[in-house]
């Protein structure tokens, strides 16, 4: 089976590391169509969806975000003119489309060598499609998982800056803080790290975990989707940033992850160990079982 995302054998390499561009075979799938996005809002619950107006800043104040006054099903069906940002969330609620998030991920893991997703590592597989209005801009940003986001109509630039030495957005900023909104503090300086992706329907861009970000469409409608995934060095990194965060909040500032590997270590078993019990009761109840039972 041909694959839905096209990987070059040197993006291959470096993979997951460094973002890429890439192609891919999605632009026409029915599933991402204007119309079957409306019925996707209509039924994905209502905390699956996030919408605001379109014209916002690249390190938007998210106490001022502009609203936007539709239901989300309308919001889709007048996008050309509604100047607004959708992103409808975890997709793969809806069978036919954790399908489809799931041959596009095994495609790509035939193509580095393995047998499908879950041989290669890509678990926690995850989907959310964008659907802006022209001239929209999503702002400055980091996301907890790698990603392949790919453009299925209209124009979008995707700005992705190098922060490998983090002097762009701090340790401190990168830790996992309850209540913390995402958007981040940009500066224009930031563009001479940035690689910028220009995308149209057939294009796409690799995002590796934690590189900052921010993204603006072109004078058309856009729909875009990314499809994430957690490999198991991501959800330990996850888990790290969570505790380090948590120690911060008490006075304890910790080193960045990787710097002090014996002590990452401990931390990361101690936070494991807490989290037995309550994952395995979500466990228990995504299975429509009680722990008494």
């Amino acid at each position: 089976m041909a694959s839905l995302i096209s990987v070059s054998a040197q993006d291959r390499e470096t993979f997951p590391s460094v973002p890429f561009g890439i192609k891919h075979a999605l632009a026409d799938d029915p599933l991402l169509s204007l119309d079957r996005l409306i019925d996707l809002a209509a039924r994905l619950p209502r905390h699956s969806i996030e919408f605001n107006g379109g014209n916002v800043a690249i390190d938007q104040n998210p106490d001022t975000v502009p609203l936007v006054e539709m239901e989300p099903t309308e919001i889709v069906r007048r996008i050309r003119e509604a100047n607004a940002w959708m992103v409808l969330k975890r997709v793969e609620q809806v069978p036919a489309y954790a399908d489809l998030l799931k041959g596009i991920l095994d495609g790509v893991a035939r193509d580095i060598g393995h047998a499908d997703a879950a041989d290669a590592g890509f678990t926690n597989i995850e989907g959310f499609i964008f659907v802006s209005s022209p001239n929209a801009t999503t702002p400055f940003h980091v996301d907890p998982e790698d990603n392949f986001f790919v453009q299925i109509h209209g124009e979008k630039y995707f700005h992705i800056i190098d922060n490998r030495d983090g002097s762009i957005v701090p340790d401190a900023v990168m830790e996992f803080r309850p209540g913390a909104h995402r958007n981040l503090t940009y500066k224009p300086e930031f563009e001479d790290r940035a690689r910028v992706f220009t995308m149209n329907a057939g294009d796409g861009c690799f995002v590796p975990y934690h590189w900052p970000h921010w993204v603006r469409t072109g004078s058309s409608y856009s729909i875009s989707m990314a499809v994430t995934w957690k490999s198991t060095a991501v959800k330990r990194s996850n888990r790290l940033l969570a505790v380090n965060a948590m120690l911060r909040r008490y006075g304890l500032p910790q080193p960045a992850p990787g710097r002090r590997p014996t002590f990452d270590a401990v931390k990361i078993a101690a936070i494991t160990a807490l989290r037995a019990p309550v994952e395995e009761l979500r466990r228990l109840r995504s299975r429509g079982l009680s722990a008494a039972e």
